[in-house]
């Protein structure tokens, strides 16, 4: 069903074709055929959810590994002799690796293909995460989880692309809702996996690592054999190579084939895409802003869960742990909300004669948008005693519900107006959502010790309400917005030489 290609296919180097001399005649430029068993929207059903099962596994590798060291803060602090505000680098720097690594992978994925950007990245956070393990130095331990998060990045950064390019607009807001729960969960298993570890009398501080690396080398295992490429312009490309090969006619192309790969090209339209894109797309930087703070806020709980319920409520790691399942639990509840939605959004679309309607999406990001704000102030004022410890915790499902509710519909918005360029648009949102995480849990344990849980708290609560308008701006202005970003970012097609220009 899946064509094995040849390797002259692969690498372009088909018998007698020298791409520069072929004068490229627009009747044969390489498309999809009707119902062509190539094209990713075009696999059965039960093969998408296959690989959309190992694109969540890839994410999850790299979420997974952003919190399992956090329960051993305290001891690798004594270890490397730093300060416990100190010692909380160990997730920032990762998080700093996740900001930095987007804008390299993403045009990596929009040149080459989603395999190239993800596989190879994942290997080596694998292997960054073992040189985590054997650190024995405080340089050692940040450098390596920092180049750990950068590799780490691939996945979280490409995998919504990928999803993009394999199911349709009626069907990709189911896939993501899956997708998000291993995205968002990584964070929230992270922390009870870690404690388990740490209070083992067998395993040490190290084995959080290991446990990474073991993790993620399993998964690259599976998906090296088993992950098809996705990105329809590389196996166009591959299509016209092959078409070539078996006609011996060498008129037949693709411009993707035709991409300028020089470094001026490359550091000017690929690599520069996403920051472009970050500060000259309004659509961009408006979702970067609210979803970065959001995301954020997932990051801040891994110091204040543990303040709230191991240092002021005195439970030992693994149960002081356990509170981070009701955050999972309210991911995992918002994805019946989710896949509601996107039944809701498929209706919508049919009235409107199959057109794509991004703004239908929202209704359920300003949904969550209150759910967060109402969970972040309950969480706030009834985290310490005497108030039942029921209370906090039913506070982190709201948390959860409306933390998944906004970052789902984030993506969703963005592929749709974005589409081929989605990629680049996740990079810049991933790439300021990190900076964003990275810096609020650095903040989490001073504010608390000068203000409180509570007052602290509702200061972070009073920016998410604070931030409540961005949902409902884009319902209103979102059409507006997008014919201005849709005209910055129209491809200019193919120049004289047969260049993609873009």
């Amino acid at each position: 069903m899946f064509p094995i290609w040849s390797k002259s296919a692969l690498d372009g180097t088909s018998r007698g074709f020298e791409k520069d001399r072929v004068v490229l005649d627009p009747a044969y430029l390489v498309k999809w055929d009707s119902n062509d068993p190539l094209n990713p929207q075009n696999w059965p059903v039960a093969f998408k959810w296959w690989v959309t099962f190992q694109l969540g596994m890839l994410a999850l590798v790299g979420s997974l590994g952003s919190s399992i060291t956090t329960p051993a803060d305290d001891i690798i602090a004594e270890y490397v002799g730093v300060s416990r505000e100190v010692v909380v680098l160990d997730v920032s720097l990762y998080l700093v690796g996740f900001a930095i690594g987007p804008i390299i992978w993403a045009p990596v994925s929009e040149i080459w293909g989603r395999r190239v950007s993800i596989l190879p990245a994942v290997f080596c956070q694998a292997l960054f995460s073992i040189g985590t393990a054997n650190s024995r130095n405080v340089s050692a331990l940040f450098i390596t989880r920092f180049l750990a998060g950068f590799f780490g990045s691939a996945p979280i950064s490409n995998v919504t692309a990928a999803l993009g390019d394999m199911w349709s607009r009626e069907t990709r807001g189911t896939a993501i809702s899956l997708y998000a729960v291993a995205v968002n969960g990584g964070p929230t298993l992270g922390p009870i996996i870690g404690a388990a570890i740490v209070l083992s009398p067998h395993l040490s501080w190290r084995w959080t690592e290991y446990v990474q690396a073991i993790w993620g080398l399993v998964i690259f295992s599976m998906t090296f054999f088993f992950l098809p490429e996705l990105y329809p312009p590389v196996l166009l490309k591959r299509k016209a190579l092959q078409l070539r090969k078996e006609t011996n006619n060498l008129r037949y192309y693709h411009p993707h084939e035709h991409l300028k790969l020089d470094i001026r090209s490359i550091l000017s339209k690929q690599l520069s895409r996403p920051l472009r894109m970050l500060f000259t797309e309004p659509i961009v930087t408006c979702i970067a802003i609210y979803a970065s703070y959001v995301y954020g806020i997932m990051y801040l709980t891994l110091e204040i869960f543990p303040i709230a319920f191991q240092e002021i409520r005195g439970w030992n790691p693994i149960i002081g742990s356990l509170p981070f399942l009701a955050l999972l639990i309210g991911v995992v509840s918002s994805v019946g909300l989710n896949i509601w939605n996107q039944y809701r959004y498929n209706r919508i679309s049919r009235a409107a004669h199959g057109r794509l309607i991004p703004e239908a999406r929202l209704p359920i990001m300003a949904f969550g948008a209150v759910i967060l704000v109402i969970g972040l102030f309950w969480f706030a004022w009834t985290a310490e005693p005497p108030s039942h410890w029921i209370l906090p915790c039913l506070a982190a499902v709201f948390i959860g519900v409306g933390f998944n509710c906004i970052f789902q519909q984030c993506l969703n918005f963005l592929i749709d107006v974005y589409k081929v360029y989605a990629a680049s648009s996740m990079a810049a949102v991933t790439m300021l959502r990190s900076l964003m995480a990275a810096g609020l849990p650095l903040a989490a344990k001073p504010m608390i010790r000068a203000l409180g849980i509570g007052p602290a708290l509702s200061i972070v609560g009073g920016v998410a309400a604070a931030l409540l308008f961005v949902p409902f701006l884009f319902m209103k202005y979102g059409p507006a917005l997008r014919k201005l970003s849709n005209s910055r970012l129209k491809p200019r097609g193919i120049g004289k030489l047969g260049c993609c220009e873009g």
